[in-house]
C-alpha cells in the first residue's frame, strides 16, 4: 500500500498532505526496483545451490555411476592379481624347477614405468586417487601379464627340448661304480693330503686302478681335453642347458676339443696326473657357471638304496686324493 505523508500547518492549525516530488519519485522507484532485483539475485542463488537442473542431476547420477564402476572395476583388478600371483608362483616353483630353468627375478616381475609421469593428467581429475590407482593396476596386471607369457613361451620351448636335455643332463657315475667302493672324497670343506689344511673340494673324487675307464655322464661337446695346472690330464665336456662336467687327473683322454660325445662313451681313463696322491678321477658338475654337489647327478646309475648310502659315503669322507 502506498504511504501518504502529511505536514502540520501552525497557521491554519490543519494538516496539509505532502506529494513528493519528481526525483524522490524516480528514487522511490528505483529503491524497488533495486530490492526487487536483490531478491531475484538471492533466489536464483538458491536455486542454484540448492535445487539442481535435469543436466546436472544426470551429471551426477552419470558420475556416481562411474564411480561405482571404478570401484567394481578396482576389485576385480585386485583378483586379476590374485589369480596371477598364483599362476606365477606355480611357474617359478614348478613349471621352471621341472625343465631346471631360475626362476623369473621379482625386480623384472614387478618392473614399472618409467621416464615419464604416465598419471599426472589423471591427477587433476574428481576422484583422482582412485582413478589413478585403478590405472596403476591395469598397467601392473598388462606388464605382468606380458612377462607371464613369454615365460610359458619359454617353458613350451623346454617341453620341446625336454628330450634333448634329458640325455645332456649328467645323470651317471664317471667311473663304473655299482658297489659304490670307489667313492673316496665328496664335495664340500676336506683336508688337502699335501699341506694338511681344510679347503673347499668342489667335486667328487673316485679311486680306481689305473687304466679304469671314465665315461661322459651325458651328452655334450668336449671343450677342453688337455693339460691343466693341478689338475693334470683334463677333460671338460659343456652339456648345453648351463650344465659342465670335468675329469680330471687321467692317464690319457681318448676325445678331442670339439668332439660330440653320448652318455657313457669312454672319454679316457683313470690316472694320476696333476696334483694328486694316487690313482684316482676327480669328477666336478658346474651349473650356470656355479660348482654344485655331483652327488645330486647320478639318478639314473643308482637304485634308491645305493643312491641314498653315495649320499652318506660322499658326506662322511674327509681326504681328498688331490
Amino acid at each position: 500500500m502506498r504511504k501518504v505523508y502529511y505536514v502540520y500547518n501552525p497557521k491554519t492549525q490543519t494538516y496539509n498532505r505532502v506529494y513528493p516530488t519528481a526525483r524522490q519519485r524516480i528514487a522511490s522507484l528505483f529503491r524497488r526496483i533495486m530490492a526487487g532485483l536483490s531478491l531475484a539475485a538471492v533466489a536464483c542463488i538458491a536455486l542454484y545451490l540448492f535445487l539442481d537442473t535435469p543436466s546436472e542431476k544426470n551429471l551426477r547420477s552419470e558420475n556416481s555411476k562411474l564411480l561405482a564402476q571404478y570401484n567394481v572395476l578396482s576389485r576385480q583388478l585386485d583378483e586379476a592379481l590374485n589369480v596371477l600371483q598364483d599362476i606365477q608362483q606355480r611357474d617359478d616353483n614348478l613349471y621352471r624347477v621341472i625343465f631346471m630353468a631360475n626362476p623369473i627375478p621379482e625386480s623384472v616381475r614387478n618392473a614399472g614405468y618409467r621416464g615419464t609421469n604416465r598419471y599426472e593428467q589423471l591427477m587433476h581429475m574428481a576422484n583422482a586417487d582412485l582413478v589413478v590407482n585403478t590405472t596403476q593396476k591395469m598397467d601392473l596386471l598388462n606388464r605382468q601379464l606380458y612377462i607371464q607369457s613369454r615365460s610359458f613361451d619359454e617353458i613350451i620351448s623346454l617341453c620341446k627340448q625336454h628330450e634333448k636335455m634329458l640325455k645332456c643332463i649328467p645323470a651317471i657315475q664317471p667311473v663304473s661304480n655299482k658297489d659304490l667302493k670307489k667313492t673316496a672324497s665328496g664335495y664340500g670343506t676336506r683336508i688337502d693330503p699335501i699341506y694338511g689344511t681344510a679347503r673347499f673340494h668342489q667335486g667328487m673324487d673316485f679311486s680306481a686302478p689305473q687304466g679304469t675307464d671314465i665315461y661322459a655322464t651325458g651328452d655334450g661337446t668336449v671343450v677342453k681335453a688337455g693339460w691343466e695346472t693341478g689338475y693334470g690330464n683334463t677333460v671338460e665336456i659343456d652339456h648345453g642347458f648351463g650344465y659342465r662336467t670335468k675329469y680330471a687327473h687321467m692317464k690319457k683322454y681318448k676325445v678331442r676339443r670339439g668332439q660330440k660325445v653320448i652318455r657313457g662313451e669312454v672319454i679316457g681313463e683313470v690316472g694320476n696326473t696333476g696334483k694328486s696322491t694316487g690313482p684316482h678321477l676327480h669328477y666336478e658338475v658346474i651349473v650356470n657357471g656355479r660348482h654344485v654337489n655331483p652327488v645330486n647327478y647320478y639318478f639314473m646309475d643308482l637304485s634308491a638304496e645305493s643312491y641314498d648310502k653315495m649320499i652318506q659315503l660322499a658326506a662322511n669322507h674327509g681326504k681328498m686324493l688331490d
